[in-house]
């Protein structure tokens, strides 16, 4: 039913939650699965210049948090027996990189987890999971934390 499956990952534990579930319908399925996580290169454009001076230590640690999530996600499937592809995608927001993805890849299914930040953050910054659900064509499992 699902040959593609896409799952991005944010490092937190609801991305996590949605590992999971992927795991179990590719075992299901026999799909392929493709893990992603989304990093904005220019998360300071238009706030002037006084940041562009961070610039490099925020790709640094973004890279080096999206490494470490890709990486556990990875194990997290191949403790079950599958192999994934991963990547680190660059894009301007995180909903686009994955719609881009999603549509690349030609993936039939997208797992994500429902929110990966604090409630602070998605009322400033927007629901991840809200604007994939606006912007793909793609069906997506949304996955909540049992909170």
């Amino acid at each position: 039913m699902f040959k593609h499956i896409l799952v991005p990952v944010d490092g937190s534990e609801t991305a996590q939650m949605a590992v999971g579930k992927a795991t179990a319908l590719a075992k299901a399925f026999g799909s392929q699965v493709t893990v992603i996580y989304v990093i904005d290169p220019y998360p300071f454009t238009g706030v002037g210049t006084d940041f562009a001076y961070g610039q490099a230590e925020y790709l640094s640690a973004a890279t080096a948090e999206a490494n470490e999530s890709v990486k556990l996600a990875k194990q997290s499937f191949a403790d079950a027996g599958l192999n994934v592809d991963t990547s680190v995608v660059e894009a301007h927001t995180a909903w686009r990189g994955i719609v881009e993805a999603g549509e690349s890849l030609q993936a039939d299914l997208i797992v994500m987890g429902s929110h990966g930040r604090n409630a602070l953050e998605k009322l400033v910054l927007g629901s991840v999971a809200q604007a994939v659900l606006s912007h793909t064509k793609l069906p997506v499992l949304v996955v909540r934390d049992a909170k």
